[in-house]
């Protein structure tokens, strides 16, 4: 985790005008060139190590610019973590603090264990006191830091697999553009090999186990358990005839797009004749709440050791969907679905939001308790276990 640095520190990096590791704003306003910085400080091109300090409420001289620390301010400056933006998310604290005498806002951001970082799909690399857009020789060099002995499960090269295991047509056309800027793709030269390499999808010229899944021809073939169990119960107990029973297969896409579909197929929605042309529409679950809590099944849950796939078992008195894997971790029961957030499978989180699955982070927990309070629904009930976590939603009354 990134700790805060020391006052001394601080102090110290505020007078250095000639620092790399620092950038001064006199305000939040503009927020893209701070998350710019984020990535570069994240990317970390000369390898120092050290964290960089994004000063907000400074001036370029180093001087107090009198800005008002505002919770508004603070909250803006802590959801570039995790906003989507900047990805993978960068590790950073955002405090507000007094050095030498001015009130300000001090940004602190961790090297990444996991370069290149990019922000709205473009590399960004600290060159002297100046961020720049990284250059090929830039993103070689931040892709060959990493050591695939260090990687989660997800991003480590799965034996014997190769190139031509993933559906490069759909590599080409459907995830490159959602994944790297468009302008920065029709500049780019590289081979398609080089691409992957720097969005972490291959490994010493292998698929990582998360590409597979998440672009791969044939992902179960890899990963046998990546699939997701659906049951339509005709009743209260398992015991009960079954309605409907679907194994969802294939990309991390089709898997989440056939889900969709089932979700809302099995939906009811009670109509609530008002008088004239007004009626009423009342599902028995809201489709945000079952959207979040089956995508978060699927990002969260574990691939390792493991063939059991996530279950959606739909009742007639509740919805019950279970991952294998329990909390990962810095969340713990005390903090969970409060913000706090961890990630298992970081490429898979990536692939989910570059296809449209996963807008923000962090917020899927939150999302579904609100969308079931509005709907009238009981809040979801959560059984948390070592190796599995169980979610169980109740239809509005």
């Amino acid at each position: 985790m990134t700790a805060p640095l020391p006052d001394q520190d601080l102090e110290r990096l505020l007078a250095d005008l000639e620092s790399d590791r620092v950038r001064r704003k006199r305000s939040g306003a503009d927020r893209s060139a701070i998350r710019r910085t984020i990535c570069a400080f994240a990317n970390d091109l000369p390898g120092r190590a050290e964290p960089g300090v994004v000063f907000v409420g400074v001036n370029d001289d180093g001087t107090c610019a009198d800005l008002e620390i505002t919770d508004e301010l603070m909250t803006t400056l802590a959801q570039m973590r995790g906003d989507g933006n900047i990805l993978p998310q960068p590790g950073m604290v955002v405090e507000k603090r007094t050095v030498r005498g001015c009130e300000l806002v001090a940004v602190t951001v961790a090297p990444s264990a996991q370069p290149p970082v990019r922000y709205q799909g473009r590399v960004f690399v600290r060159v002297g006191p100046t961020v720049q857009l990284a250059n090929p020789e830039d993103e070689r060099r931040l892709t060959e830091r990493r050591r695939a002995s260090d990687l989660p499960f997800d991003m480590r090269p799965a034996a014997d697999a190769s190139l031509e295991d993933l559906d490069l047509d759909f590599v080409r056309t459907e995830y490159l553009p959602r994944a790297v800027a468009l302008d920065v793709l029709e500049q780019n030269q590289r081979p398609l090999d080089a691409q992957l390499s720097g969005l972490r999808c291959l490994t010493d010229g292998r698929p990582t186990q998360g590409a597979l899944l998440g672009l791969g021809r044939e992902p179960q073939r890899w990963l046998p358990g990546a699939y997701v169990q659906f049951l339509r119960v005709d009743g209260t107990a398992a015991t009960d005839p079954i309605r409907d029973q679907k194994e969802l297969t294939g990309r991390l896409n089709d898997v989440l797009r056939q889900l969709d579909e089932l979700l809302i197929l099995n939906i009811s929605v009670r109509t609530e004749i008002k008088g004239g042309p007004l009626e009423g529409r009342h599902p028995d679950y809201p489709i945000v709440a079952l959207q979040q809590l089956t995508r978060n099944a699927v990002m969260h849950r574990s691939y390792e050791g493991t063939n059991a796939p996530v279950r959606v078992y739909w009742f007639n008195d509740r919805v019950e969907i279970s991952n294998p894997g329990g909390l990962y971790g810095q969340v713990t029961t005390q903090n969970f679905g409060q913000g706090v957030t961890d990630y298992r499978n970081p490429l898979v989180a990536e692939l989910m939001h570059h296809m449209g699955y996963a807008q923000r982070f962090g917020v899927g927990v939150p999302l579904a308790r609100e969308a079931m309070e509005k709907g009238g629904n009981p809040p979801p009930e959560f059984d948390i276990h070592p190796t599995t976590v169980l979610v169980t939603l109740r239809p509005a009354p």
